[in-house]
């Protein structure tokens, strides 16, 4: 019985020391060997490997993965014409050189985000310095993100990262900025709006005094129009009454007296003194001789 128990302990002993000799990287990782506290392989490829059991060497292992460095809130940069503007970036990063990024950080991954945190604002102040506000904002915004990922690399390569891509998520004014570029934009869209204003009332009146020319234009010509119209038909009526009566005076006269008659006695209360006998009243007392 005590041999069983001896060979069970022994067995399993030997299982522990089987199993601390094998590990197993996946593809996602990096796995870092050490002998004594010192590195003595650097890992790569996935699969099983093998090693000494603790504490003769040691494995731990690294994020093969890219990464994302993205800082929570904006940093305060000043421009070449000393304006205050706020820049959040984010990068894109992943370990390339184990060995060096152990070296450097001992592994931890937060010291490595405050490294990268630091060379990427170093970069973007060296940068923004350099340019305006407009240039930054707009003008020349691809150049920023060229120019800083390309210091940012070559840093970076000395702490065994390497960088995938540095963008410019947002670039902006601070508040007391914001407020005065609110302003003067607002002025500048009133300056504006009274400009078309005014430019909408001149052509306003331009137009109005033109329709108004054209109606006086065309009320002449058609006044004229009508008047000449008219003297047309007066001209052809009184033709054709002098050719009427010049067939038969008589009936001319007695025509032009009923139209003397007509115009003289039109209302009921008109009163005149004249001589009964007098050649006014020569049809009302015989007819018209043919």
């Amino acid at each position: 019985m005590n041999r069983l128990v001896t060979l069970f302990v022994a067995g399993f002993i030997a299982l522990m020391l089987l199993s601390s000799t094998v590990f197993v990287v996946d593809q996602r990782r990096f796995a870092i060997v050490f002998a004594l506290g010192q590195v003595r392989d650097v890992i790569t490829e996935p699969g099983l490997h093998f090693k000494l059991p603790p504490p003769f060497q040691n494995v731990i292992y690294l994020d093969k993965r890219i990464l994302t460095l993205d800082t929570p809130d904006a940093d305060r940069f000043i421009t070449a014409e000393k304006k205050n503007i706020l820049v959040d970036a984010f990068v894109k990063w992943r370990i390339t050189d184990p060995r060096l990024y152990y070296v450097s950080f001992n592994g931890d991954e937060s010291r490595a985000r405050d490294r990268m945190s630091q060379i990427v604002k170093a970069a973007l102040n060296d940068e923004i310095t350099k340019r305006t506000v407009r240039e930054v904002i707009s003008g020349e915004r691809g150049r920023v993100m060229e120019a800083v990922k390309a210091k940012v690399v070559d840093e970076a390569k000395e702490i065994g990262v390497g960088v995938v891509d540095v963008r410019l998520k947002r670039v902006d004014y601070i508040d007391q900025i914001n407020n005065s570029v609110y302003e003067r934009m607002k002025a500048e869209r009133v300056r504006v709006a009274n400009e078309l204003r005014s430019t909408g009332a001149a052509e306003s009146e331009q137009i109005r005094a033109d329709a108004d020319r054209q109606r006086t234009v065309i009320i002449a010509e058609a006044f004229r129009e009508a008047e000449k119209i008219k003297g047309d038909g007066d001209a052809k009526a009184t033709a054709i009454y002098a050719e009427s009566f010049g067939k038969n005076p008589e009936f001319a006269r007695y025509y032009r007296s009923l139209e003397a008659y007509r115009a003289t006695f039109k209302n009921r209360g008109d009163v005149m003194v004249v001589d009964p006998n007098s050649e006014f009243f020569k049809y009302f007392k015989q007819p018209a001789s043919k």
